[in-house]
């Protein structure tokens, strides 16, 4: 009796065995791996974002600063005919007076503007009396532009006009001029835009005193 409660006691107080799990190399390495991974996407959607966010700031700066500083302006015209000593508008054995003109253009813009060549008219009245040839130029920004041309007026179409004749007697008489540059603006070497610039102006020639004033209203479209 005594012997069987020692064997069971025995049996009851036997350490344990551990048991020992297996150990796989290869297991933990792809857990890293993958974790590593998984950071590596977290930062590069952190920096896309950032990205992402400075461009937008970027862009509504930009956009803040075009319509507010650097709002476009137009331009300030001035049409001066010169050499009026030359200007032979009644001379009987030509169909053609030239008239030299120097065109100012001012921008006040931040931005340049580039044209393309183009032309513009001269009018007596309704009539178109002559073309002013405008080659493409660069206007720098917040410059003065001098532009030099010849407007071949058709002296045939004046005498034709009896309002004309009157004029002259009275020493002076008034034309009218339009014109239109294509052309494209840019600013900070960056903002590309095509842009337009409409121009119609009255010139008054006294040929007596051989003196001119104009005055010229001036469109920038984008």
């Amino acid at each position: 009796m005594k012997s069987q409660f020692l064997l069971r006691s025995q049996t009851l107080f036997l350490p344990q065995k551990q048991v020992l799990k297996p150990y796989y190399p290869e297991a933990m390495a792809t857990t890293t791996r993958d974790l590593k991974i998984h950071l590596s996407k977290r930062q590069r959607g952190l920096r896309i974002c950032l990205c992402v966010s400075s461009l937008v700031i970027l862009v509504a700066a930009i956009l803040i600063l075009i319509f507010t500083i650097f709002k476009p302006k137009d331009p300030s015209v001035f049409v001066n005919p010169v050499d009026l000593e030359n200007f032979q508008v009644l001379s009987p054995n030509s169909s053609g007076a030239p008239l030299n003109l120097v065109i100012t253009i001012q921008n006040p813009n931040y931005a340049s503007f580039k044209n393309r060549n183009g032309s513009g008219y001269l009018k007596y009245g309704d009539t178109i009396i002559a073309e002013i040839p405008l080659e493409s130029r660069l206007f720098p920004a917040r410059s003065t532009t001098n532009v030099s041309t010849t407007a071949n007026i058709q002296t045939d179409k004046l005498l034709k006009d009896p309002n004309f004749m009157v004029a002259v007697e009275g020493g002076a008489f008034n034309m009218t001029s339009e014109a239109k540059l294509s052309g494209k603006v840019r600013m900070a070497k960056i903002i590309r835009l095509k842009a337009k610039v409409y121009l119609s102006c009255t010139i008054s020639l006294n040929i007596s005193a051989f003196q001119t004033a104009s005055t010229c209203i001036s469109k920038l479209k984008l």
